[in-house]
């Protein structure tokens, strides 16, 4: 099958003060959180400006798959839409269809597994081709890349490069801890195909954090979570990362290197819980401080998307390097196996 277009789909974030709380009610329809914990969430926006980086963040690797592209002689225009907020996947896909798009492939910002992380990406390429009506163009999701070779090589790097800004004298003995975004147990159970097992977004998780921490020389590392913001009678993945600076520091451990394996992009997410909340943590704990930077805005991580396209073009085998499950693309909104990744509130 031939294509015409690449669109790169993403979260979403506000981009003015007065869009913060309509993005995140957004983000949180029909989840139950409690209106103190989005007024709560809403105030790490607006420390900001009321802006996210996220956005410019994407149209920055946005510019270098296009160049990327220009390289390795794919003619494929780039289109940009999200979940959350404007540009809307709606919008974008209506617009592909005006322009003369009849297929195109897609490029989630998330490499995982899951129901946030891979189905409901499905569900928004299904919304939004209903959404751009009968000559709504073809969509192929590309298959998840958390065990990509150049991701894996990227987040090395930055690993490297954060233990160098430790203090010299406490390099040797700094804990590498991983983190990525905590979700409900009960999600985590129900991700991946029913006969796989459940639990794939956090054995993905392990699974890349293992591999980082081998390219980097770590013979011991830690895999925590950060982000939660569920109701609190909902048990979610633990323990958070600024629990676990508490927990290293009661074991002597003075100095870590945290890198947030689960994630694209350095945005609002990262910025504020490990550059502010973790980072004060340790400084109370006495303890050093360095945080792995992400691979979005490295090379590595064009050539990556430009890879997963060019394999997907020519039918190529995908290069991995993983021990858990990663699943392939999906059409029009279709999961890619039966009863995949369920939302919870649909399995009861």
């Amino acid at each position: 099958m031939e294509y015409d277009a690449l669109l790169v789909l993403s979260f979403g974030g506000p981009e003015r003060p007065e869009d913060v709380l309509p993005f995140l009610e957004n983000v949180t329809r029909g989840r139950g959180v409690p209106p103190e914990r989005l007024a709560e969430v809403a105030e790490h926006y607006l420390h900001f400006g009321g802006v996210s980086p996220i956005n410019a963040l994407n149209r920055d690797i946005i510019a270098a798959v296009e160049a990327e592209f220009a390289r390795a002689g794919i003619e494929l225009p780039i289109y940009f839409g999200n979940r959350n907020w404007h540009p809307m996947v709606e919008d974008t896909v209506t617009r592909m269809r005006d322009d003369g798009i009849g297929s195109a492939l897609v490029f989630p910002t998330s490499a995982w597994g899951g129901y946030s992380g891979c189905r409901q990406y499905d569900e928004d390429i299904a919304r939004a081709r209903a959404a751009a009506g009968e000559r709504a163009p073809e969509l192929v999701k590309l298959r998840q890349y958390f065990d990509h070779p150049l991701l894996v090589e990227a987040f090395a790097d930055a690993i490297r490069a954060a233990v160098r800004d430790l203090p010299g004298d406490r390099r040797d003995r700094a804990r590498l801890v991983f983190t990525a975004h905590s979700i409900p147990v009960s999600a985590d159970v129900a991700a991946g195909p029913p006969a796989d097992g459940g639990h794939l977004y956090s054995r993905q998780v392990v699974d890349a954090a293992r591999l980082c921490a081998a390219a980097t020389g770590f013979e011991d590392f830690d895999v925590v979570w950060q982000s939660r913001s569920g109701p609190p009678q909902v048990p979610w993945l633990e323990p958070d990362i600024v629990d676990h600076l508490e927990a290293l520091s009661a074991k002597g451990i003075d100095a870590v290197v945290v890198c947030p394996v689960g994630f694209v992009s350095d945005h609002l997410e990262v910025i504020w819980d490990l550059d502010n909340e973790a980072r004060a943590k340790a400084a109370e704990l006495d303890m050093a401080f360095a945080r792995a930077g992400t691979p979005g805005p490295d090379p590595r991580f064009a050539e990556l998307v430009t890879e997963l396209v060019r394999e997907h073009l020519a039918g190529l085998a995908p290069r991995r390097l993983g021990e858990v499950p990663g699943y392939g693309c999906t059409t029009n909104g279709a999961p890619c196996a039966p009863g995949c990744c369920e939302p919870v509130r649909r399995r009861a």
